[in-house]
């Protein structure tokens, strides 16, 4: 999955990201709050900050441990509301998953270049856009 689209409506305070399959037809919206909208437009668009705001400082306490952000993994929806992890792999080759919201693992994501991979659990999918 990918990052396809940021929608950013003032007229109505919504925002949104759109997740899409790579090598499919799938695709979905998740509602996010302004701030996280906001960060990962101005990643997407290059406008990095002259200050490192809250998800350089992740990414940065992230590398300083000898720590490998792998991906992001949604991976479940309770009452209308998404769960995510970030997948890390550790300086001996452990694997943790750390618990976050999907707006700040996509906006960690887009703090990568190449931006990290997304996948979404199958079930997902399923109950969100169907076959």
């Amino acid at each position: 999955m990918e990052l396809s689209r940021i929608i950013i409506s003032e007229i109505n305070d919504q925002y949104a990201i759109y997740i899409r399959e790579i090598d499919g037809g799938r695709t979905f919206p998740i509602l996010i709050g302004e701030n996280e909208a906001l960060v990962i437009d101005r990643r997407v668009q290059g406008n990095i900050p002259p200050r490192p705001m809250t998800h350089d400082l992740i990414k940065s306490v992230i590398q300083m441990q000898d720590w490998e952000a792998q991906d992001i993994v949604i991976n479940n929806l309770i009452d209308h509301t998404y769960y995510a992890v970030i997948r890390l792999k550790g300086p001996t080759g452990e694997l943790i998953e750390m618990d976050c919201r999907p707006s700040d693992a996509v906006a960690l994501s887009v703090h990568y270049d190449p931006p990290l991979p997304i996948y979404i659990e199958e079930f997902i999918l399923d109950q969100v856009v169907g076959e």
